[in-house]
């Protein structure tokens, strides 16, 4: 009940008695409580309260209109107060502990889940998820965390997630109906090469880039604006670059090979093949198997021939290793990890610089780095790769290629062939 100024004794001697000897007293106390903070209220009426021992809180409640639990919260508060203590320090029960502080590698956890539910635009820092709040909570208990839904949605907020609407770009299109159990058999396979220690690779071809004083979009920091020419003509470029980037998941690391001639299959196998030949080995001196995530299109797609066939003759038959793909289902390009994980830094860290030479362009995937220790080679590959290759439904028949059980289109693997029952290995 609200004290104020002037108010009336409430007890029941001043109400039985109008000449009461402590009528003024009483009156005193209550026009003194309504000058006073609520803070300042509890703590002088904890003071007259212990000044009149026992029974003196019913009667200074009866006097002042505060509740019991107030005057005694006062007396708790003068104590810490004259004992040295802050008032606003934790008395009896402590409070609930943080999520942070009951499970300190949540976000680790967190992280380890998230990792097949990821998506990212290359080009920006966005990001977000297939999978919803709840569910990250059953699956956060399922491994022995008791995390509540709506810490799933802060903890989110805090790691850079967050609620967005759709934005339309394109037309949209129906998905595959096998596309969530692809997702689960990447994961598996995922899990699987990571704990037998092998290779996992995510490829893909970067989108190319004019080569010459030719406008890039984002901002960059600057006195004046940089003049860059009117038109972006590939005619006028001094070449057309072509970065075909390969992101090791278990090391991360990048690797950027720039070509500056055609994006075909023959491109992209042999810059896999420059890889393992230059960091690959070095770096797993005893693995025999590698797993290659790529995307459903483009010179790496699930359909494209001529890319199974360089996979077969350059890396498994030429290199002695067997060769598992998995590729992601069409229209799901942005889970591929190379794309956010590595194109999307490199473009950031690019944009609004015109890429005037070829060595400043690999000068600028170079310099390109994260928090999370991100560190990336860049290459200039010479050699001119045409298009136009085909290859017959006889040379595909000879191929060691193995269809898996689990989305069969999709997920394959590549053994090394012998002849003469000797294994050929390329130098």
């Amino acid at each position: 009940m609200p004290v104020i100024a002037g108010r009336r004794c409430g007890c029941s001697l001043c109400r039985q008695d109008a000449a009461h000897p402590d009528r003024e007293r009483h009156r005193e106390i209550n026009l003194l409580m309504g000058l006073l903070p609520p803070e300042q209220r509890r703590l002088y009426v904890a003071m007259e309260s212990k000044r009149l021992g026992k029974g003196g809180r019913s009667l200074l409640s009866e006097i002042t209109g505060l509740c019991l639990q107030t005057i005694s919260r006062g007396r708790v508060e003068l104590a810490a107060l004259l004992s040295g203590t802050p008032i606003n320090a934790p008395k009896g029960r402590p409070g609930r502990r943080s999520i942070r502080a009951k499970y300190p590698e949540i976000e680790s956890v967190l992280e380890e889940l998230l990792a097949d539910e990821t998506a990212g635009d290359p080009m920006t820092r966005k990001k977000w998820v297939r999978i919803s709040s709840r569910n990250l909570s059953k699956k956060l208990a399922e491994k022995g965390y008791a995390v509540n839904y709506h810490t799933v949605c802060q903890l989110l907020n805090q790691m850079g997630y967050s609620m967005k609407v759709n934005v339309r770009h394109r037309a949209s299109t129906a998905c595959s109906p096998d596309r969530d159990t692809q997702f689960k058999y990447l994961a598996h396979q995922k899990s699987a090469f990571l704990a037998a220690g092998d290779p996992i690779i995510s490829v893909d071809t970067k989108k190319k880039e004019l080569i010459g004083n030719f406008k890039v979009s984002g901002q960059s920091w600057c006195k004046d604006a940089i003049e860059v020419s009117e038109y972006n003509f590939a005619g006028a470029a001094e070449c057309v670059a072509t970065p075909c980037g390969i992101y090791d998941v278990r090391m991360n690391k990048g690797y950027v090979w720039v070509g500056t001639s055609a994006n075909t299959p023959t491109f992209a196998v042999t810059a896999i093949k420059s890889w393992w030949l230059e960091a690959g080995r070095r770096v797993y001196p005893d693995a025999a198997n590698l797993l290659l995530l790529a995307d459903g299109g483009g010179s790496n797609g699930s359909r494209c021939r001529a890319w199974k066939y360089q996979l077969q003759t350059e890396l498994s038959d030429g290199l002695g290793l067997t060769v598992t793909v998995c590729h992601y289902p069409p229209r799901c390009s942005k889970f591929n990890p190379v794309e956010r994980r590595l194109f999307s830094h490199i473009s950031m860290n690019w944009a609004g610089r015109p890429l005037s030479t070829l060595e400043l362009m690999l000068g600028y995937i170079r310099g390109t780095t994260t928090q999370t220790g991100l560190t990336v080679e860049a290459v200039h590959l010479e050699g001119d790769f045409p298009l136009g290759q085909t290859v017959s439904k006889r040379e595909m028949d000879r191929l060691a290629l193995q269809p898996h059980q689990t989305c069969p289109n999709w997920n394959y693997t590549i053994t090394p062939r012998r002849h003469d029952d000797e294994l050929v290995i390329g130098t």
